[in-house]
């Protein structure tokens, strides 16, 4: 069974290995081209490149699948199965039409939920209690194809799209691994999708980084997460971008009555400093209190927000998200 895989991110590499662990015949691996990164704007692999190639497997990068070389590169290597996870382009009808048993792919939700390129990062932002993974054929639309199994995971308090993209990346290789017998002999089901039930991620832009302060803790507390540790979350702090990578929302009986007192002597809007001590930064919202705990001032690394007050003067009564980010 002459098998291509296609994917990019760290989330594909654990169904990558297990199809090597497996024994499959990987005849090719698929991914981006390399991107420059870091602010030195160093060429860098993408991790499924890297792992393809600590395999021996051989390597396409195409800068646009949908091109016609790209496809006859593709059909050169004779797949009968092709195998994506999060491989950031969309495939042509060629493609999806080139090998005889179709194309899977590892999808990080539970179908027809989030559908789209950041399935894991806004389940978290509308904080959702659980998601997962769908195993799917692939069709012309976007997620749009039958669905063969799927696998639900809890979203933690404590859960960020990093840790909840290792669990679902894992649970994705173990789904594939169980569904693949089924995939292979033409047993496998196909479940239609409703349509109705159908949501949408699209990729995350820069406003949905920014902090809305009028939002409830909740919300932005889900919101931070949601980013962390990729982009994270930012506000302003005199006009220069002050990213958010950790928080919580306080709750705490003596806490809250200590944060509302000192906001009603400040007179203090949303985004407001009320406090400040070892434990990190205390800031109204449109609805409860957050404590900021990690945060990254411009030009710095991340960094505790205790230690870095510090050295900083950071006064009650200071507005956060006042004036343009640079």
């Amino acid at each position: 069974m002459r098998i291509v895989f296609m994917g990019t991110p760290e989330f594909a590499i654990p169904s990558l290995k297990l199809l090597v662990e497996q024994g499959r015949d990987v005849v090719a691996v698929v991914t981006q081209p390399d991107r420059p990164k870091g602010r030195k704007k160093t060429l860098t692999p993408p991790p499924v490149k890297e792992a393809a190639l600590s395999f021996g497997l051989p390597v396409l990068q195409p800068e646009r699948m949908r091109s016609e070389e790209a496809v006859a590169e593709l059909a050169a290597y004779r797949p009968e199965l092709i195998v994506t996870a999060a491989y950031g382009q969309i495939l042509p009808k060629a493609v999806l039409e080139l090998p005889r048993l179709g194309c899977i792919n590892v999808h990080g939700s539970l179908l027809p939920k989030y559908r789209g390129g950041a399935p894991i990062q806004r389940s978290i932002i509308n904080g959702e209690a659980s998601t997962g993974v769908t195993i799917m054929y692939m069709a012309a639309g976007l997620d749009t194809g039958d669905m063969i199994a799927s696998v639900e995971l809890p979203i933690l308090e404590e859960d960020t799209s990093g840790t909840m993209f290792e669990k679902l990346s894992a649970a994705g290789a173990k789904l594939l691994g169980e569904t693949l017998p089924s995939i292979m002999d033409g047993t496998a089901a196909r479940v239609p999708q409703n349509e109705e039930e159908a949501t949408y991620a699209p990729n995350l832009s820069r406003e949905d980084e920014r902090m809305d302060w009028s939002k409830s803790a909740r919300a932005i507390f889900n919101q931070v997460r949601g980013l962390s540790p990729m982009a994270g979350a930012f506000t302003t702090l005199q006009g220069e971008v002050f990213k958010v990578r950790a928080c919580s929302v306080l709750s705490g009986e003596q806490e809250l009555k200590a944060a509302e007192k000192a906001a009603d002597q400040l007179q203090a809007g949303c985004g407001t400093v009320v406090a400040t001590g070892a434990a990190g930064i205390v800031v109204r919202t449109g609805d409860g209190f957050l404590l900021l705990r990690e945060i990254q001032p411009a030009g710095k690394r991340a960094m505790d927000a205790g230690e870095w007050l510090k050295g900083a003067r950071l006064e009650s009564g200071t507005s956060l998200g006042q004036g343009d980010a640079r």
